[in-house]
């Protein structure tokens, strides 16, 4: 089979591929919710990361060994030598205004619409990584979205408890898109209200640049222990000084919420999203530390 000839992007393809993202969260009807007809997600964000990034390296001792970089799983998907030059491309996808509004009055179980944001609106998510691979294929161009593939799983990490071997929010970080705050969440210039998504592609991309200077830099506790709402937030107690308990924060999601709200809410997976509204960082960066950047 002929090989499909390579588009040249010269200086405009972070450009594209912004717009191929923005339009698909735009136009889907994924991005349609059942119950009102209203958006999952808003306008989305969008960085780049080279595929040669120190942190998808130091992931493997964060997180795990089992942490793919961006060269593992494109030559697991793809065979042959390791490609020199590999780009990461990852994207936001904020909550809409009115699901986190629904979200704030909850204090043990998620809203509705949160619920179905979790479940339907990742649907629109995992549409979205296939069609940006579908893009770049029809471009010339290889790429793989490791969350999409059959190489992806969860797995048990002594450092860290349940993990998964290509973790969205950490790409995330590696793309300049966001910094954790003590609950995990990845708090980006739209806040933590949101769901992550990411494509590894031989397409050369320029990386985003990196404007925080920590991985703790956008959240109030680490900055100045003035905040800890987020811990105040959790019905399990799962989010503490010493950071988040994602194993009991897994097992109050996947057994407490599921039993109590699946038949009711007509969802299969489980996310309650209470430590994400309701804080200052629910969709934005902290206003203090904004303030604090612009002197």
């Amino acid at each position: 089979m002929k090989p499909t000839k390579r588009t040249v992007f010269n200086k405009e393809s972070e450009k594209f591929i912004e717009g191929v993202v923005a339009k698909f969260v735009e136009e889907s009807p994924a991005n349609r919710r059942k119950v009102d007809g209203g958006k999952y997600w808003e306008a989305p964000l969008v960085g780049f990361a080279s595929g040669n990034n120190p942190l998808f390296k130091q992931y493997k001792k964060i997180i795990g060994d089992f942490h793919f970089t961006p060269q593992e799983i494109f030559q697991l998907t793809f065979g042959g030598r390791p490609s020199k030059e590999l780009s990461v491309i990852s994207w936001v996808l904020p909550a809409s205004e009115d699901i986190r509004k629904s979200n704030r009055k909850e204090t043990r179980y998620p809203s509705l619409i949160w619920a179905h944001a979790r479940n339907f609106g990742e649907q629109l998510n995992v549409k979205l990584r296939d069609h940006v691979v579908s893009v770049l294929k029809k471009k010339g161009y290889k790429a793989v979205a490791p969350m999409n593939s059959p190489f992806w799983k969860w797995l048990q990490s002594t450092g860290v408890g349940i993990a998964s071997s290509w973790s969205e929010r950490h790409v995330a970080y590696a793309c300049g898109l966001g910094a954790f705050g003590l609950s995990d969440g990845l708090i980006t210039a739209k806040g933590k209200a949101m769901r992550v998504g990411s494509v590894v592609t031989d397409l050369p991309l320029k990386p985003s640049a990196k404007i925080y200077p920590h991985r703790h830099a956008n959240c109030l506790y680490y900055f100045d222990k003035s905040c800890k709402t987020c811990a105040s937030r959790c019905p399990v107690g799962a989010i503490t000084e010493k950071g988040h308990d994602k194993d009991k924060c897994y097992e109050y999601l996947h057994f407490a919420v599921l039993k109590a709200k699946k038949d009711e809410y007509g969802v299969q997976i489980a996310g309650c999203g209470l430590c994400q509204t309701k804080v200052p960082c629910e969709f934005e960066i902290p206003k203090r530390i904004q303030k604090e950047r612009r002197k």
